[in-house]
């Protein structure tokens, strides 16, 4: 499991995130934005993801759908607005269970000598959709994704 967790401050519409991989950050962006790994960390297990498309460049979008075990689906889509390879991600965020709530992400890879330093800033509309997205369990998705983003860098750093 990453070290690492999520910030609010009240009166701010952003939710805050950094977490701590044992990893070179080239290993950690790559797994953070390849669509064949995605369905592996993205999100709690209990639902199946699928990336439907994931065009890494500025302009391109992104598209991930999830399946819960009764069929239920859930998809959330973007457009990445920056990509610095590897050290920064700038994209949208929606999920189009509730269209137009649509949220700026912004997440940096920093190299601390071998160790990864990953923060995810999410900035929100208004304060109601950020305290919305965080009454819907996403402190303990994002928790559930990082641990599982973990077990996928230590896989991929063993194997070195």
């Amino acid at each position: 499991m990453p070290n690492g967790n999520l910030f609010t401050k009240p009166c701010k519409q952003d939710i805050y995130g950094a977490y701590i991989f044992e990893a070179p950050r080239e290993v950690v962006y790559k797994l953070f934005i390849d669509p064949k790994l995605i369905p592996d960390w993205w999100g709690p297990s209990y639902l199946t993801s699928q990336v439907e498309k994931m065009e890494v460049r500025p302009g391109g979008s992104w598209r991930i759908v999830q399946h819960d075990p009764d069929g239920k689906k859930y998809a959330f889509h973007g457009v990445y607005h920056e990509v610095i390879e590897p050290a920064k991600l700038v994209y949208t965020f929606e999920y189009e269970g509730m269209p137009g709530h649509i949220l700026m992400e912004t997440v940096t890879f920093e190299d601390w000598d071998g160790i990864t330093k990953l923060t995810d800033q999410m900035v929100f509309q208004s304060t109601e959709d950020r305290d919305g997205m965080l009454s819907n369990g996403m402190e303990d998705g994002t928790a559930e994704s990082m641990s599982r983003l973990a077990e996928l860098v230590n896989k991929a750093t063993a194997v070195k």
